[in-house]
């Protein structure tokens, strides 16, 4: 039976309508996940070099267990953001004679063959082969191996029940932050005690029963949770939830736009996908912290123009770039109407341009690295606003890849409305501050870079009409062949 259930869903996959674009984005996919895997098996092989090599009088081994805990709890944050959970229709098996036990399984095994289960094995496998190399014992370090991937799939299963509830997940969220700050200013060395507890897992054997039982506890945990609801009314029953309006009466301040702004406003709201979105591009404010808080980056400006585009640019590169596709569900509707396209690209332009201003005011806490810091991020915003949000208007016009609303699908992981050639319009948004930042920045100096980012930026906002109109056109010119792919399905 199961082997009936793979044939079903890759007949499945391969007569999809989208069997030709879904399988360019997962060719693109194996490239990005070849690359982690490289990283991972060279990081794994120089892990115990480099542990001897930075930590003095200690065993390496000893110093790897103290920090593999970091491993594991930004995977299963990783996983929380990245990992789609796999899914199969199963209400056509529900009216046949096929053991819901069977359906079960299958759903849960299919768990664990992801790529995120497999990359660990590109970690620690190698870590493993330099620990016998080293003469360490074969039997206590395979058994640690063992360990290792007992952990993983406890990851792999405890990531199904945190979906099922987002407080488990922030939780967690708060917890690595706690442990990354207790470590990083010498409060309380959290890795240690862990590491004991790891490394007991190589010097006795025996407890490798440990993460295996913690493994197969949280299977029948999410054999139970899966069990407890697969019945056919519950499948088929929607719930009813209480009907809520909202004026909004406060945006009609923007004249004959406020319909599109209120529209997208209620969009965001109501609806699962456009929220994970919102939510991701809040995170990008902390992006600068990777490039802010190390010297390196201070000596190569460059990639401080590129990092400052990122800390106010969240809403725009990600919910921008979706733009039309938002309004895929209802599209044909809208352009059945009586309104002016300009008015509808427009009011698109005003929310990203809202948001990076609100993305701008939050990030005032970099002003701690330093107003030369603040500066570049004030003139990435001006750049978002005035150049990169036309950028991102014109991309939309050439993607016609709709997007389920309600879909509860990973924000990051979500290739719905996703095109290879947002790859192509990717390319000036990333590299274009870089270059006009990098030019002032060798023939002057670091605030003639910052100065000729700005401008740009405001020669941008200035040219705003000619910009519309030139997007206009795209617009128009692909009307109908957009509304013809928005109303292909999955």
């Amino acid at each position: 039976m199961i082997k009936r259930f793979i044939s079903l869903e890759w007949k499945q996959f391969k007569r999809s309508s989208y069997f030709q674009k879904g399988l360019a984005i997962k060719i693109l996919l194996i490239f990005g996940a070849l690359y982690f895997m490289t990283a991972a098996f060279f990081l794994g092989i120089s892990a115990f070099f480099m542990a001897e090599e930075f930590v003095k009088d200690v065993d390496p081994f000893v110093t790897i267990n103290n920090y593999v805990i970091y491993w594991f709890l930004f995977d299963l944050v990783f996983r929380f953001f990245m990992h789609q959970l796999p899914v199969m229709n199963i209400k056509p098996y529900m009216i046949i004679p096929i053991k819901r036990e069977t359906v079960i399984h299958y759903l849960l095994g299919k768990t664990t063959i992801s790529f995120f289960n497999l990359l660990p094995l590109f970690l620690f496998v190698p870590i493993t082969g330099v620990l016998l190399f080293k003469g360490y014992a074969a039997l206590s370090a395979l058994t640690w191996l063992i360990s290792m991937l007992g952990i993983t799939l406890c990851n792999n299963f405890l990531n199904f029940l945190i979906n099922k509830n987002n407080v488990f997940f922030y939780s967690l969220l708060s917890v690595l932050a706690i442990f990354i700050g207790l470590e990083f200013y010498d409060i309380y060395k959290v890795s240690k005690p862990l590491g004991v507890a790891f490394y007991s897992l190589y010097t006795q054997p025996y407890l490798v029963i440990i993460p295996l039982i913690a493994a197969f506890g949280l299977y029948k945990a999410n054999y139970s949770l899966v069990r407890s609801g697969f019945y056919l009314d519950g499948a088929i029953s929607k719930k009813t939830k209480a009907v809520t309006t909202e004026n909004l009466s406060w945006l009609d301040r923007f004249g004959s736009i406020a319909v599109f702004l209120k529209n997208d406003i209620k969009l965001i709201k109501r609806n699962a996908r456009p929220k994970q979105v919102l939510m991701m591009s809040f995170i990008f404010l902390f992006y600068g912290l990777i490039f802010y808080t190390q010297e390196t980056y201070r000596e190569m400006p460059v990639f401080l123009a590129f990092a400052s585009i990122f800390v106010t640019g969240g809403f725009l590169l990600s919910f921008g770039q979706l733009v039309p596709s938002w309004d895929s569900e209802y599209y044909k509707l809208l352009m059945s109407q009586n309104i002016p396209y300009r008015k509808y690209l427009e009011s698109k332009w005003y929310l990203m341009v809202v948001a990076v201003a609100i993305s701008f005011i939050l990030s005032t806490p970099y002003i701690y690295f330093g107003w030369d810091i603040y500066g570049m991020i004030a003139a990435g915003a001006l750049f978002n606003i005035g150049l990169n949000s036309f950028i991102t208007l014109f991309g939309g016009a050439l993607n016609r890849v709709p997007v389920e609303l309600n879909v509860k699908a990973k924000a990051f992981s979500n290739t719905q409305g996703f095109n290879p050639t947002q790859l192509l319009i990717a390319l000036p948004k990333m590299i274009g501050p870089m270059l006009i930042f990098y030019v002032p920045y060798k023939l002057i100096d670091f605030n003639a870079g910052i100065i000729a980012l700005a401008i740009s930026g405001i020669l941008g906002i200035a040219l705003k009409g000619v910009f519309l109109n030139k997007i206009e056109a795209v617009y128009q010119k692909g009307k109908y062949k957009t509304i013809a792919a928005f109303n292909e399905k999955k």
